[in-house]
């Protein structure tokens, strides 16, 4: 143990401080195996985007982003694949206009409430670094560029890591924008309408793929919600290992929300036997938390392989029938409700 703990910072690549109880061994077996496909991956890259090429959607390219993109590429990869960039190119001035201000008090101080609270255990977001000012402009430009929005809790870790893999805070606020409003349904509006719609779409995916956990989660009393509300908020941000996030991230930037159920389904089966192992409301939870820490989610490159086999057969077209489904139960549940 100890030998494989003195080859490791106690901090990562990204800023993150390794906790006390951190597994230096797996993590040390994992990284063995996990280089040699970066660095395959790398030239693979360097290839692809050699001479300046733009990235276009095709299948190689969507083929390459499920394998990873490197992180040296992650910027303007991201921008292109998820259209964020044709967002920025009509509207080039956008971001340094909104932060020549003014700014609205409230706004203001609604974001800089949660800056403390963003990844304390991140070097960079410490009161000494820099990175919180860079969190607050980008958060706070984006409050005031999508009124209906403003800010909303879970942004901040969203916004925070698109800087931490971006190291650009106009670059994180296109990423962001396009998030927010052309990936996903509405997450982080008032109501939450389309974040509550979306944990009952994984509630019925969970009923009909793994039919006996969901009827365990019932019988145990835990609602969904309890389970995966920072799941979908958080994008896996502070959930999952960070190599993990930013690798879904990758896909969902390009395959879109789509992608979040698919993780989602993979953690619930390959976990399926210590979850139907829990026999009360406390053990059901603390399960649920720890199967988002467990080896299979740290080695990033087979978990992503396995969530395109894992769920089986998902397409967007199921996907957007039970959204509609839900979103209509939802309206007629709140019409009774105000007659």
């Amino acid at each position: 143990m100890k030998m494989a703990h003195s080859s490791f910072s106690t901090v990562d690549e990204y800023g993150f401080e390794r906790h006390d109880d951190f597994d230096y061994e797996s993590y040390e077996d994992f990284m063995s195996h996990y280089l040699k496909v970066l660095a395959s991956r790398a030239q693979k890259w360097s290839t692809l985007l050699g001479e300046g090429k733009s990235v276009k959607r095709t299948n190689t390219v969507k083929r390459y982003v499920r394998k990873g993109i490197p992180s040296d590429h992650r910027p303007s990869v991201w921008m292109a694949i998820s259209e964020a960039e044709k967002m920025k190119e009509s509207s080039p001035d956008l971001y340094q206009k909104i932060l020549d201000g003014p700014f609205e008090k409230e706004l203001v101080d609604l974001v800089k409430t949660d800056l403390p609270r963003t990844f304390p255990d991140n070097i960079y977001f410490s009161k000494e670094a820099n990175h919180q000012t860079h969190l607050f402009h980008v958060l706070i430009a984006y409050a005031h560029n999508n009124r209906v929005v403003g800010y909303c809790q879970g942004l901040n870790y969203i916004a925070g890591l698109l800087l931490l893999a971006t190291k650009s805070e106009e670059t994180s606020f296109w990423l962001l924008k396009v998030l927010v409003e052309k990936i996903l349904p509405d997450y982080y509006t008032k109501t939450m309408d389309g974040l509550i719609v979306d944990i009952e779409v994984l509630s019925e995916l969970v009923k009909s793929k793994v039919p006996d956990v969901h009827q365990h989660v019932i019988n145990l009393g835990l609602p969904w919600a309890v389970i995966t509300t920072k799941w979908f908020v958080c994008l896996f941000a502070e959930v999952l290992p960070i190599e993990t996030v930013l690798r879904i991230w990758d896909c969902l930037f390009y395959e879109g929300s789509k992608i979040l159920f698919r993780v989602c389904l993979t953690l619930i089966r390959n976990n399926r036997a210590s979850i139907l192992a829990c026999n009360d409301f406390t053990s059901l939870a603390e399960c649920f938390k720890a199967i988002v820490k467990n080896a299979s989610a740290l080695h990033c490159h087979e978990f992503m392989q396995s969530i395109f086999k894992v769920p089986g057969t998902l397409s967007n077209s199921t996907i957007l029938k039970l959204r509609a489904r839900f979103a209509k139960q939802r309206r007629e549940q709140q019409q009774k409700e105000h007659r």
